[in-house]
């Protein structure tokens, strides 16, 4: 296999970015079963008796009671409600493990070991590295058998692994599976060998991020800016069906996450967009035109196999499906707006309905 590291301004500068074969790799991971390392992933530990109460006051996800084996994503928010970091919070064997982006590790192992105070948890650094497993092919025994299971687990949920380390099940399209690996990383080439055995292709990061962003998931720092809130990115649903739960205590952030599902929308909406493939491919953080006027900002690009060039892209809310886009920065391409991916727009709020009726009975 010949790899091919990704670019050295990519947030995965230093992984794999394909072995040779980018599109074949990604319609090995459609109908067959692929491999993804992702060990650049850094990975946090919590223990103590504390834990889990500890983590509920400070984040958005409710997981005071979050019960062994399961697995849901989770926000951190400033005072405004603004995203500042994301992860896949894990609860197995009474550890808490949280991974998120390599650029994030630190920042929010500092931010929760300066939140301790006399609470029974300690923060630590993991020497943990996530593989991630895609395809409906890794449901067969040989897989299973190398895997050491009899039967995958349910959706975000994970159970531990002989050796170390644990396999977790998330979410995925229907007919198609997605398993994280998060394994001791002394043990990563081990795994990867185990896994070719198997016949589990290899395939790069390119792979996983073209998956994603066809699948409309949002990835911090690249589909995010620093004015990102929860709304915007879709990230809002109870337990295993999103990172903010609409029926939890008091934690830093709420008032915006509570005003913007009462009362009105967010200003902007995270959608699919589809860019002219006939030159240069614009980058992560170009704005988004329309007739000359700023209406968005551009996260991830990639080619898919099927959809060619792709990005997801934060844009104003209201504006029309077909509405002729354009990007700017170094590289002018025509950019048209996915018309299934832009959020429902009939959706009242709780509080906005109520004003709605009181008005109503006014008059």
């Amino acid at each position: 296999m010949s790899a091919v590291p990704a670019p050295d301004n990519s947030p995965d500068a230093g992984a794999i970015w394909h072995y040779g074969d980018p599109f074949g790799e990604q319609r090995s991971a459609e109908h067959d079963a692929v491999v993804v390392d992702r060990s650049h992933r850094a990975v946090i530990t919590l223990t103590g008796s504390d834990r889990r109460s500890w983590l509920h006051s400070l984040c958005s996800q409710h997981v005071s009671e979050l019960p062994d084996g399961a697995s849901t994503e989770n926000l951190s928010l400033d005072g405004q409600g603004r995203v500042e970091d994301h992860w896949v919070q894990t609860e197995l064997g009474g550890v808490t493990y949280l991974d998120t982006e390599r650029d994030r590790g630190e920042p929010l192992l500092a931010y929760l070991r300066k939140m301790v105070f006399w609470a029974d948890v300690t923060p630590e650094a993991a020497d943990l590295a996530v593989l991630s497993l895609l395809g409906p092919r890794l449901a067969e025994s040989a897989v299973l058998g190398t895997l050491g299971i009899e039967e995958l687990p349910a959706e975000s949920t994970a159970i531990a692994l002989a050796g170390g380390g644990f396999l977790r099940r998330m979410p995925a399209a229907a007919g198609q599976i997605e398993l994280d690996l998060v394994v001791p990383r002394a043990d990563l080439t081990t795994w990867l060998s185990r896994l070719d055995a198997a016949g589990v292709r290899r395939a790069g990061v390119w792979t996983y991020e073209a998956l994603r962003v066809a699948a409309q998931r949002p990835r911090l720092g690249v589909d995010t800016d620093e004015r990102t809130i929860p709304h915007e990115a879709g990230w809002i649903g109870g337990p295993g069906q999103g990172a903010v739960h609409l029926d939890k205590g008091c934690y830093r952030g709420q008032e915006t996450v509570a005003r913007v599902h009462n009362l009105g929308k967010p200003p902007r909406m995270l959608v699919l967009v589809h860019l002219d493939g006939s030159g240069e491919r614009p980058a992560t953080g170009d704005p988004l035109l329309a007739g000359g006027r700023v209406v968005g900002r551009l996260g991830t690009v990639v080619d898919h196999v099927d959809l060619g060039p792709i990005a997801l892209a934060l844009v104003k809310r209201g504006i029309p499906a077909d509405t002729a886009l354009t990007t700017g920065g170094e590289h002018e391409v025509a950019a048209e707006m996915d018309p299934e991916s832009l959020p429902a727009t009939d959706a009242v709020g709780a509080g906005r309905l109520a004003v709605e009726r009181l008005r109503r009975g006014a008059n």
